[in-house]
Order: structure tokens, then C-alpha cells, then sequence
């Protein structure tokens, strides 16, 4: 029985224990503490952004940044559809509404023309949405430019949803600190993990401290318990935060994996019918997760053949995100455009793509995509010659 090869798991480093023990020995486990402190720290190091909140998680992230900007009941967020619905569930948690925006072909991103284009329109009919929420997919940033100047024409806050995009560019700055906020995620599957967490960025320091302040149960600074604001329970750990830490250190690394993962299958994976996520001219991606489509003509199987087929033999694939005005809790949302993103969900498939891949581990996957293709084209053959 081979091993079973999964999509992205958490790959830990040297460094990431150190912290966690330290935390025991001085027992700061409750969240806040030292390292919660250093870990925003060493995060706008690295990111480039100016301040930032550590939270529980990339959602928790989102749905404060909404609450920030002004989200209230009743207005509209633009919001990228192919996307995991994580991006759009806060802006329905503050009882606003999504609009989504379907991709474009060159980084699977919003496609910054029709986002422009639904803007002037809405201008015309007096019907602005109160925010934009653009998303950097799969370790590859939007356009961001053409988004932004959209958006600051208009003055609607930008919101970048970059919780798959940490160690990406965008003309040589990291997504997530272009708009009013960004956000990222430490899930277990992305690229650094803190098991579960997140973190909001912005360069404004008194929204950053808003989110802190609302994060921690919006506590008002008196010797009781005292609230005049409802609040949340959001922040990261101590724990957690040390993890963070040590992950932060091998950023680099995890990201030269993945990309070296997607180097060796777009080698051998030279197939018909296959193409792989393009690289866009103005960024450098991470290959968070090594993505393909698949043309079932050409290629002599679909994208859901070959997904069964590799899960006969323990390797985990996934469908690109299911775009989300497909997604049954959104049927009732407007979406502008959407024939793109419904167009790479039928035919995209995600594949093993963690750092702590072996070189055996992808030659498997290699192997067993290489043998749908050609099963399928002998059988097609030997139909043809009967």
C-alpha cells in the first residue's frame, strides 16, 4: 500500500519548538504576550507593511477589515468569485451583501476591466458598493494597479484577501500592502502555519489598533470589565504566535519548494491538453499550490477522471475553487461576468504541492497522471482500430 500523498500539509522548521517551550517556560500561553508582539514585528519585516494585528485566523481577519472600513447592514462588497468562501462569509456576517467578479486568463485574479467597468456603471446609477475585496489566488497576486486606481477614483476601500499569496510579489512588493487593509492566513495547508491563525495589515496605525482593540473583546481601558462596543474574540496565541515565529524564518524556503514542486511537474507533465496557472508578467508567484487544467478532448480524460483515478492511489487532489456565485448560499447575489472562473472549475485541478514533498512522492503523482492519459488514448485507439 503506497503512502498517501496529500495536497499541502504544515512542514515545520528547526526553530518553531524554541519559541513554543519558551512561551511554557515563562507561561505566557493566554493570548497576547511577548511573542505575539515580535511576530507583528518580524511580520511587516518581511511583508513590507507598516503595522499589523496577529488573529486566529485569515476569516477573522476579514471580517474585521469589513467592520473597519464602514461595512454595515445592507450594502454591497465587491468580491472575487473563484475564491474559497471564507473571502465572502464575513461580509455576510455584517448582513452586507456580495457582488462577485469573475477572473481573468492571465492570473486567475479579478479581472480589473470588468471591475472597472461594474464601477462606472454603479457611479451612473447612484449605487457604489461600500468596499472591494480582491483576491491574490493560489500564491499569485491580482493586478493590483488597475484595481487600486479603480478604487481610489471611486474612494471605496480596497480590501486584499491575501491569505494564499504570503512570500508572492507584485512589481516587487508583497500583495496585501496596497490597499487600506490586507489580510493573511496561517492555516494548516498554507505556506507558514500557526496551525490555525491570521493577520491584518494596514498602514494606518489607529485601524490596526481598532482591530486589536475589537479583537480582544472591544475592552475598554478601566480597572473593571467595562464594553461600550461589541467585540471578539480574535487574537492569536502566545503559543501560536512562537510558531509563527519560526515559520517566518523559512519562508523563503517554503517558497523556493513550491516553486521547484511546479518546475519539476510542468517538466514532465508536457502532455496534451494539459496547461498549467500562467505566471503573470508583473509578480512572482509562490505556487502555494501547483494548479492545471485540463482539456478532456485533448487530453482523453477529464479533470474528475483523473482526480479518481490518482485518489485510487492515495494521492489527494482538488477541483480549483468552486466559483462562489455557483456556491447554493449564494445563489441570490449578483455576480458580473462569471464564464471564466466557471470555465477553470470545470477543467482545473490542484495537485500535491507541499514543501515537504519528496522527490518520489512527485515522480508518483507524475506517474499516475501520465497513466490516465495514455490508458485513455490506448483505448480510444483500440476503439478507432475495432
Amino acid at each position: 500500500m503506497n503512502k498517501q500523498i496529500l495536497l499541502s500539509t504544515p512542514h515545520m522548521g528547526a526553530h518553531e519548538l524554541e519559541f513554543v517551550k519558551e512561551a511554557f517556560d515563562t507561561n505566557w500561553i493566554a493570548p497576547v504576550g511577548p511573542h505575539v508582539d515580535t511576530f507583528e514585528q518580524e511580520f511587516c519585516q518581511v511583508t513590507g507593511a507598516s503595522h499589523a494585528a496577529a488573529l486566529s485566523s485569515g476569516t477573522a481577519a476579514i471580517h474585521l477589515a469589513l467592520q473597519l472600513v464602514g461595512v454595515e447592514y445592507g450594502d454591497e462588497v465587491f468580491c472575487s468569485t473563484l475564491t474559497f468562501a471564507a473571502t465572502a462569509n464575513p461580509i455576510t456576517y455584517l448582513g452586507a451583501k456580495p457582488v462577485f467578479i469573475d477572473s481573468d486568463r492571465t492570473s486567475w485574479n479579478m479581472n480589473p476591466h470588468l471591475l472597472r467597468q461594474a464601477l462606472e456603471h454603479r457611479a451612473r446609477i447612484g449605487k457604489l458598493p461600500k468596499a472591494v475585496m480582491v483576491v491574490h489566488l493560489y500564491g499569485q497576486s491580482a493586478d493590483i494597479d488597475p484595481i487600486l486606481q479603480a478604487c481610489n477614483q471611486y474612494e471605496i476601500p480596497l480590501i486584499e484577501d491575501a491569505a494564499e499569496s504570503l512570500g508572492a510579489t507584485y512589481k516587487g512588493r508583497s500583495p496585501g500592502t496596497f490597499g487600506r487593509i490586507g489580510i493573511y492566513s496561517f492555516n494548516g495547508n498554507k505556506i507558514i502555519t500557526t496551525s490555525g491563525g491570521g493577520m491584518l495589515v494596514s498602514d494606518d496605525a489607529q485601524l490596526v489598533a481598532k482591530a486589536r482593540f475589537l479583537a480582544t473583546q472591544a475592552r475598554d481601558p478601566a480597572p473593571h470589565y467595562q464594553h461600550s462596543e461589541i467585540g471578539y474574540n480574535y487574537r492569536l496565541s502566545n503559543v501560536l504566535a512562537g510558531i509563527g515565529r519560526g515559520q517566518l524564518r523559512v519562508l523563503n524556503e517554503r517558497v523556493a519548494a513550491r516553486r521547484r514542486n511546479f518546475e519539476i511537474y510542468a517538466c514532465a507533465l508536457g502532455l496534451p491538453g494539459i496547461e498549467f496557472m500562467p505566471e503573470a508578467a508583473f509578480g512572482r508567484a509562490t505556487r502555494w499550490l501547483t494548479c492545471l487544467t485540463i482539456d478532456p478532448v485533448a487530453f482523453g480524460a477529464d479533470r474528475e477522471q483523473v482526480r479518481l483515478a490518482l485518489g485510487e492511489q492515495q494521492i489527494e487532489t482538488r477541483p480549483v475553487w468552486k466559483p462562489l456565485h455557483l456556491q447554493p448560499v449564494f445563489a441570490e447575489c449578483e455576480s458580473i461576468g462569471g464564464a471564466v472562473a466557471e470555465d477553470l472549475f470545470a477543467r482545473g485541478l490542484c495537485l500535491p504541492s507541499g514543501s515537504n514533498l519528496t522527490t518520489e512522492d512527485l515522480e508518483r503523482v507524475i506517474s499516475a497522471i501520465s497513466a490516465v492519459h495514455y490508458d485513455n488514448r490506448k483505448t480510444h485507439t483500440s476503439l478507432f482500430m475495432a
